[in-house]
Order: structure tokens, then sequence, then C-alpha cells
């Protein structure tokens, strides 16, 4: 296959196969804002990810208003998977869980885990809604992977089959003046970060997180600060020591 240049100035996910002679159906809602919204037209070039196959350079074989096709012209980059990085937080007010869920994409969660939490204020979540947001933002920052969005659970129960081998860097607003993140000198492997609700912990929360081995308290600076500011925070930090930001 000769080499094509690379015009492209728009990323898609799709679900699809991505390979040399792939044919990608569209959505409707994809083929909406490719020939709808943004005007493009047969021969126009979309960089293609699945989160599984890399991403791939591809052009438009097919368009009309509510349905069109793309070929897989080449390969421009293998699927780069990001640190083995969960991220558990109680959802908060709607924009703000959004934001949460964005960032957490961009940053590079390779799981995210909506929990619920003694003194969470939502009792439920669109897990189809928060999936989609981390979907765009893998789409705009470049990423060629997508990390799933669990439904929201009880920590507890989260807790009861957690597997000791993954680390926990939990994040305590009662901690304020106590130690800070020395617990990411434990190296690297397997983490969560665990961030909690509006309300902070409770104490019989505290106490089991407590007698976790592999939980380790810490604190985010003098200043309490909002969930989702410590959200990106802690994923910060933690790139910063321990992932692929070194």
């Amino acid at each position: 296959m000769k080499n094509v240049p690379n015009t492209a100035k728009i990323r898609l996910y799709v679900e699809q196969p991505l390979g040399p002679g792939q044919t990608v159906p569209l959505s409707q809602p994809q083929a909406h804002y490719l020939f709808g919204v943004m005007r493009q037209g047969i021969g126009a070039q979309v960089l293609l990810f699945n989160g599984h196959d890399g991403e791939w350079l591809a052009e438009v074989a097919h368009a009309t208003k509510k349905a069109g096709t793309l070929a897989c012209l080449s390969q421009t980059r293998p699927l780069q998977l990001p640190p083995d990085l969960w991220l558990l937080f109680a959802p908060i007010k709607k924009a703000r869980t959004d934001f949460i869920v964005e960032k957490a994409a961009e940053m590079g969660a390779a799981r995210i885990c909506p929990v619920q939490t003694d003194f969470t204020n939502s009792e439920r979540i669109r897990q189809d809604r928060l999936q989609a947001h981390a979907v765009e933002a893998a789409e705009q920052c470049g990423g060629t992977y997508v990390p799933p969005v669990d439904d929201l659970q009880k920590l507890g129960a989260l807790l009861d089959g957690w597997d000791p081998a993954r680390r926990i860097l939990f994040c305590d607003e009662a901690l304020a003046d106590g130690p800070g993140t020395a617990a990411l000198a434990q190296g690297s492997g397997p983490w969560a970060i665990l961030i909690g609700p509006e309300g902070g912990f409770s104490a019989p929360e505290r106490a089991r997180l407590a007698a976790l081995p592999c939980a380790h308290a810490t604190r985010l600076g003098p200043r309490i600060l909002r969930a989702d500011t410590a959200a990106v925070a802690a994923l910060t930090l933690w790139q910063a020591r321990l992932g692929d930001w070194r």
C-alpha cells in the first residue's frame, strides 16, 4: 500500500476492528458530525481508534446525511496503554462528575470507578453518559485507549473483593496537616486513587481503609480541595512520580 500524506484534523472512536483495507461504517451521529457539522466529503481523511488496534488513518469512501463509510489506509500509531492506575471517586454534582471523568481519561487513568460512600450525595449515575464523556476526552487528547467507566458501586462492596496487590492512595481531607504523598515511595505497579465525597469519609470508612495494608492515607497540600480538584491533583502527582509523565 502506498504512503498517503496525513491531512486528518478529526479523530473518531469506533467500535469496529481497524486494519489494512478495513471499512468502517459510521453511526448516524458520527455521520452528522463529520458531514453536517465539519463539512467533510468523499476523500476527506479522518483518524480512527477503537482502544485495541492503535490509531489509523482513514478516508471517507461514502457519505450521506445520515450514514457513511470510511476506509482504513495505514496505521499512524500503535496502541498506547496507560499505566495500571484506577480512579475511584464519589460522584458529586452532574457537571463536576462529568469533569472528573473527562480529566481522568485525559490524564491516563486505566479504569474509572464511581463509588458510593456513606456521605455520597448522588445515589445513581448515567454510566453510558459518563462512558461517552471518556470517549470524547480520548478523541480530543490524542489517546488510543478509552478507560472503561464502571457503574456505581458501594465502596464497601468494592473493598470486599479488593486485590491486595493493588495499592490505594487514599486522599483524606482530615489529614490536612498530616503526611504528604510519601506513600508513592512504595513504587510502581498496580495502584488506585480514592477520592471521597464533598462531605468527606465517615469514621467507619476511615477505620476500614486504615486497616488495609495496601491503603496509604495522604494529604494533597495544606488546603482542603474540592473533590474534582482533588482528583486532578492526585492524578497529576501520581503520573509525575510513578506514571508515564516521567
